[in-house]
């Protein structure tokens, strides 16, 4: 038997309570994969359904609970910040809210079921003031539901392994493999997502024409300046109505972009890859009209459109405050 088998099989009901309150409070840890190794191990009788299910649905009590504690007192950064880790993080604060608006308490019941949702439902239930009694009988109902969905489908399979015995070392040795390729699925998955945002927006970036003419017809835009303080030297100049935010220094005052306006991110490197990733990091903080300038300050400048100088007070006072 394997040594991380033979472990899990000692230590279950305590790996099973920790490893789902840690996914729960927003560590991207997938639990599917394990909860279907305990139901399978439920119908060998290794494990008591009726316990794996109380250690599954109290980690998530516990992690629910300390999230409705803080989206209760913190509202909605504490939303922002949680959809910052999800998988659907460009989506997530606009779908999830929307979601619990729409079904109030009974959203708790499906939460884990739709990504994006399982770990902002319970500050957003917080956050609207919901009773903590409420809240927690439709929270542990939703937490046994999805503990029911993943443990019984292991339960099915443990079922064959009950009936051909000695088929269970070659298969724990499968779903030890199995499982530890999941998780690494899971990883790449959600780098390749990632990625894939990135790319997006370097496909989708607004070229300089069109943001002169959005500026010509009097439109707000919120224009971001990412350049570093050294980029500034050979040129101190930018675009007309630009702020200047270093990348770290936007991660910080992400809260006082508009979400009103077009919001445009220019810099300097090729491919536009910073003001993408930063365009990404704009999506999960809930800012969605966000696109990169093609060229950036380069080609603006080779158009010969407006710029307008830096003052060394407002460049230092961007980049330092």
């Amino acid at each position: 038997m394997p040594v991380a088998l033979s472990f899990f099989m000692k230590y279950g009901y305590f790996i099973l309570f920790f490893w789902v309150m840690t996914e729960q409070l927003g560590v991207p840890i997938p639990s599917a994969p394990l909860l279907i190794t305990a139901g399978t191990l439920t119908a060998t009788h290794r494990f008591s359904l009726p316990l794996v299910l109380f250690s599954i649905v109290l980690g998530c009590i516990v992690s629910d609970t300390a999230w409705y504690l803080m989206g209760k007192k913190y509202g909605g950064a504490v939303v922002r910040l949680l959809c910052r880790l999800s998988m659907e993080s460009n989506t997530c604060v606009k779908k999830t809210e929307g979601y619990f608006t729409r079904n109030g308490e009974r959203a708790l019941l499906l939460a884990k079921f739709i990504p994006g949702l399982g770990t902002v439902a319970a500050p957003i239930a917080g956050q609207t003031g919901m009773p903590y009694h409420l809240f927690l009988s439709f929270d542990a109902a939703g937490a046994l539901l999805w503990a029911l969905a993943f443990t019984l489908g292991g339960r099915f399979f443990g079922d064959f392994l009950k009936h051909h015995p000695n088929a269970f070392p070659s298969v724990s040795h499968v779903a030890g493999i199995l499982f530890v390729f999941l998780l690494i699925g899971f990883l790449i998955y959600r780098f390749i997502r990632q990625r894939a945002f990135i790319k997006e927006m370097r496909t989708a970036r607004l070229e300089p024409d069109d943001l002169k003419s959005m500026l010509d017809r009097g439109q707000q835009v919120y224009i971001v300046d990412l350049r570093h303080p050294l980029d500034y030297l050979p040129d101190p100049r930018t675009l007309p109505g630009a702020v200047l935010f270093t990348p770290d220094k936007l991660v910080e005052h992400t809260d006082t972009i508009p979400r009103d306006r077009d919001v445009v991110l220019f810099c300097t490197c090729p491919s536009e890859a910073t003001a993408a990733k930063m365009a990404l990091t704009l999506r999960k903080a809930g800012v969605y009209r966000v696109r990169p300038l093609r060229g950036g300050f380069d080609e603006w400048k080779r158009l010969g459109y407006p710029l307008e100088d830096i003052s060394e007070a407002v460049a230092t006072a961007q980049t330092v405050s």
